[in-house]
């Protein structure tokens, strides 16, 4: 992607004006590149608004190279904002996907940052295993850390960063639940010199098969959300059915008001 990344503001929070392939085409030039380290965020509903809520994780979400819509509702209200087709959905787990698929012909490597005990190793074992020839450059499950806007990376994960910096991977991929990885990928690229970090949550679960994803019908419809409810909902039900709700009624106000200033 040669042309410089176009952004739209939803709710205030930018995100950038890319589809999967695109968004996976802008992460391996970045990691052939290996001029400096980079930032990508992957958004849905409930992360939004969590957003919103933290001012120093806004801030974050400004300084990021990219920031992709995951949520449907994103690429809705961008699309009524009149950026139509130039925008797509992004999910964590396609993007891990496409990423490795490029990278196949291009030799980048990976580093599975991640998942409780196991899953970031049954995540690498599955994707060797789809994508025959995949660099694993490393893997880690980090334990449970208080991670937010004072977090001190080097004195908390100082042996993984370590790690990283000799292992010296293309593409880290990011799973220890948002807001975390967020705030963790901020400090690590300011920390490390090259790698684009990506934060996906979620997807760590999916490709290890600890937990079973949508099916295609639901994911292209814009379900999926309903089917991760369903999954797990004592865990989940605040996340889709109060803040989804939220996002709804702020991004109506947004819609109306951007309607009323051009008409006026």
């Amino acid at each position: 992607m040669e042309n410089p990344i176009i952004r739209t503001n939803v709710l205030g929070i930018p995100v950038s004006l890319v589809n999967l392939v695109q968004a996976a085409r802008q992460v391996s030039a970045w990691a052939l590149d290996g001029s400096k380290a980079y930032s990508v965020f992957v958004r849905d509903v409930p992360s939004l608004m969590l957003a919103l809520r933290q001012s120093e994780l806004s801030d974050l979400h400004q300084t990021a190279d990219l920031v992709v819509a995951d949520g449907t509702p994103l690429v809705w209200v961008a699309q009524m904002k009149g950026h139509g087709n130039k925008i797509g959905r992004v999910p964590g787990a396609d993007l891990v996907e496409e990423v490795c698929k490029l990278s196949l012909s291009s030799g980048q490597s990976h580093f599975f940052y991640g998942g409780k005990p196991g899953v970031a190793q049954r995540m690498a074992d599955n994707l060797t295993r789809r994508y025959p020839g995949l660099r694993v450059a490393g893997i880690s499950s980090p334990p449970m850390l208080d991670i937010g806007p004072d977090f001190d990376l080097l004195k908390a994960c100082r042996d993984d960063i370590e790690e990283i910096r000799a292992r010296n991977p293309d593409v880290i991929w990011v799973g220890i639940s948002s807001p975390k990885q967020e705030y963790w990928i901020a400090k690590a690229v300011a920390t490390l010199d090259r790698g684009v970090f990506i934060g996906v949550g979620a997807a760590f679960d999916f490709h290890s098969g600890a937990v079973k994803r949508a099916p295609a019908w639901m994911r292209n419809n814009g379900l999926e959300w309903l089917h991760r409810l369903m999954s797990d909902p004592r865990r989940l039900w605040r996340r889709y059915l109060v803040l989804a709700p939220m996002f709804v009624v702020k991004a109506l106000g947004e819609l109306l008001l951007a309607g009323k200033q051009r008409t006026g």
